[in-house]
């Protein structure tokens, strides 16, 4: 059995409490991931192995295959393989956007290979998914990723439309935040089974899981983000530990998010901090998570099931903890 590189301590608890079935489908679908660069030319088979080995959670695998249960197959091990390949494409576009230098520490594609090559990267992993799923015929699965895709695109325009605004209310936030993040949790546990609770219980972990990572952009330190701390203000990029923050001290709106540069950021970055709003935040995230495993109750689903979906909830709070 083949575990995914850098498997962080939360995935490596729920493996561990799991039957043997599942590390052995998720290391098929490391497998799976391995495959999607060959036939495409060196470089770009290069750079797609280069993004692999830099690892991740595999939330969103791991979801599919949790909720697809042990009979899943491999239908299921395809579309847990085309969730992430999604995913991966939409931080690779996100960095060329971003003009990102660093993703898990590591310098990004876009940083080393420039913007072109890095976004021929990301649209290679986009296609390799639906083609993925359309060699077999795999319709629901497509429909669910397919439009999955168009809210993380509706997401990200939306991102933009919103960057430098200090003024966007907490509602908008959380709307993008659902369109960006909550939805391909959501489809995750939709594609392994069609169950509504599911879904839901999908959507909070994701919007949590969306609100811990704005905490941590706030808090930092670069050791544990990979990133330079306040990164998103220094984009333009309005979360809710500023929404909060200055609804605390409505002097944080005087600050302008363009002119920051690094030591700015890190100074505003301790103001937000000084509010409590990091506090409120993560408070928030606690009780999505709660909301989350509460889905989880009545007959729909047997012991170990419920069991390591909580294991999945929980581990999304001890990633920031």
């Amino acid at each position: 059995m083949t575990r995914p590189s850098a498997v962080p301590p939360p995935v490596t608890a729920v493996l561990d409490a799991s039957s043997r079935w599942l590390p052995a489908r998720l290391g098929e679908v490391e497998e799976l991931l391995r495959e999607q660069g060959a036939g495409y030319g060196d470089l770009l088979a290069a750079d797609v192995a280069t993004t692999l080995a830099a690892g991740g959670k595999r939330l969103r695998p791991l979801l599919v295959l949790l909720c697809a249960g042990p009979d899943g197959g491999a239908g299921t091990v395809r579309a847990a393989t085309a969730i992430e390949l999604i995913h991966m494409a939409t931080l690779v576009h996100d960095d060329v956007l971003d003009d990102a230098p660093l993703r898990r520490g590591l310098p990004t594609i876009a940083a080393t290979a420039g913007r072109q090559r890095a976004t021929a990267v990301g649209d290679l992993l986009f296609s390799r998914a639906f083609a993925l799923l359309g060699e077999h015929d795999e319709a629901r699965a497509l429909e669910l990723l397919a439009a999955a895709s168009v809210s993380l695109a509706d997401g990200e325009l939306a991102q933009r439309r919103d960057a430098f605004d200090i003024g966007i209310s907490e509602q908008r936030y959380l709307d993008r935040c659902r369109l960006k993040t909550a939805t391909l949790f959501e489809s995750a546990c939709l594609i392994g089974r069609d169950l509504p609770a599911l879904g839901e219980f999908g959507a909070r972990i994701g919007l949590a899981f969306q609100l811990l990572d704005d905490v941590l952009d706030v808090s930092g330190p670069v050791e544990r983000t990979g990133k330079a701390r306040g990164t998103d203000l220094l984009d333009g990029t309005v979360t809710l530990p500023l929404i909060d923050a200055a609804a605390a001290d409505p002097s944080i709106r005087e600050a302008d998010l363009r002119a920051l540069g690094t030591g700015g950021a890190e100074r505003l970055c301790d103001r937000i901090a000084a509010t409590g709003a990091l506090d409120r935040v993560r408070s928030r995230a606690l009780e999505l998570v709660a909301g989350a495993k509460a889905q989880l109750a009545g007959d729909a689903f047997d012991p170990e099931q419920r069991q390591l979906l909580a294991l999945v909830a929980d581990g999304v709070v001890q990633r920031y903890s």
